[in-house]
């Protein structure tokens, strides 16, 4: 029973570390504006989602983020975060002239539900947090706290995202722009 046990523990810490990496090469690849690449990360039948939180009272609490058919800050297939993309890397982006310089820290990563292996083709259900510090010029300075729920997809040796929600802790955007992923 001990040596199934350590098995099956093994196997997960090792599906864990491999989710762990996927993130923060994903982090890397947009910190070094390796946007192209980035896109290779996602499935085609991709929602890039961010919703917009509420201020609402206690008893409300369970509903401060807008609905799945609601108003949201961002809500992309993949073929308009291709635009997005595209546009960026014309070099005629004028909220990214000059160039921002972005930093994206990934922690608390964890399954939204125990499992130790996920087969070809399944998929697994991730939640992270994240703080993105962006700088633009000599002044403008952003940082977007949030967390994220990501459905990870195996293909082949490595995982595609299908859908990711992203919910930040800002109920007002402070920062100027969104030209910058999360």
């Amino acid at each position: 029973m001990d040596r199934q046990l350590s098995a099956a523990r093994l196997s997960y810490l090792n599906l864990m570390r491999e989710i762990e990496d996927f993130l923060y090469a994903e982090a890397d690849l947009l910190d070094e504006r390796e946007f192209e690449k980035w896109l290779d990360l996602f499935t085609d039948d991709l929602r890039y989602w961010m919703p917009m939180r509420k201020n609402l009272e206690f008893h409300d609490r369970a509903r401060d983020i807008t609905g799945e058919n609601d108003v949201a800050w961002i809500d992309d297939d993949k073929a308009t975060l291709t635009k997005r993309v595209k546009q960026m890397l014309t070099g005629i982006h004028w909220a990214e002239e000059p160039v921002s310089r972005v930093s994206h820290l990934i922690s608390n990563i964890r399954l939204a539900e125990p499992v130790d292996t996920v087969a070809e083709g399944a998929s697994v259900l991730v939640k992270s947090h994240f703080l993105v510090h962006r700088n633009r010029l000599e002044t403008e300075t952003d940082f977007i706290a949030g967390r994220r729920q990501d459905t990870l997809r195996r293909a082949q040796d490595t995982f595609r995202i299908a859908r990711r929600k992203i919910i930040i802790d800002q109920s007002i955007l402070l920062a100027k722009n969104l030209t910058f992923f999360l």
